[in-house]
């Protein structure tokens, strides 16, 4: 049984990645900020994450290394939106939203390096929001840097693992969920699919950025 490490289960494309998974007969362990969720299954197990906070970083990771299980997915999709409709960059909010979107990540993905088998992926939820050549607005500013600063930390890692792991961006469209106000022109079910997809690809070429098993521009 392979197995699946994917933050931020608790709603949205999370919850729907890991019933996805589950479903597909894997194991997943996931993280939400309080260790609860809404569902439940034998081959879930459910940890608690706080990105902003390092201990909590830290204790989850001690928590995966008790199960000892050697991870083939691990998926960053935990993430926040804190300046929606604005146009200016407000530095707290900044601060936040890297510190959540960008760094969290990044902390927690380098500690569980080791669990990560040889031939895995690991996928981070990005968004056309961070692409350099396809700007359409000046709204969510901050969102828009930590999500184009994900991308280079996958083009970083992707050549720092090169042959080993697979490292890709995924946006995940302009999905329906309460971090959009349920606006937007994909469902859950429809971008949990194509991230799955490509998530479970074999061959994929490391280091990209994809959309519905396409390259995105970044």
């Amino acid at each position: 049984m392979q197995t699946v490490s994917i933050t931020g289960i608790n709603k949205g494309i999370g919850k729907g990645l890991a019933l996805k998974f589950l479903n597909e007969g894997f194991f997943v362990i996931g993280t939400s900020l309080d260790s609860t969720i809404d569902f439940n299954h034998d081959n879930l197990k459910v940890l608690q994450l706080d990105l902003f906070d390092e201990q909590s970083i830290d204790s989850c990771v001690e928590n995966i290394k008790k199960l000892d299980r050697k991870i083939d997915i691990h998926i960053n999709n935990a993430g926040i939106l804190l300046d929606e409709g604005e146009p200016d960059i407000d530095i707290d909010k900044l601060k936040k939203t890297l510190q959540v979107n960008l760094i969290g990540p990044i902390d927690l993905t380098q500690k569980i390096l080791s669990l990560i088998n040889e031939g895995g992926h690991i996928v981070n939820i990005s968004s056309s929001a961070a692409s350099l050549t396809n700007i359409h607005h000046a709204d969510y500013p901050a969102y828009k840097i930590s999500k184009t600063a994900v991308n280079m930390f996958t083009s970083w890692l992707a050549f720092k693992l090169k042959d080993k792991i697979t490292v890709s961006s995924i946006h995940p469209g302009r999905v329906k969920t309460d971090m959009g106000h349920w606006e937007g022109d994909t469902s859950i079910e429809d971008a949990v699919e194509h991230i799955f997809q490509t998530s479970i690809k074999k061959d994929l070429e490391t280091g990209q950025f994809w959309f519905k098993g396409e390259k995105f521009p970044w």
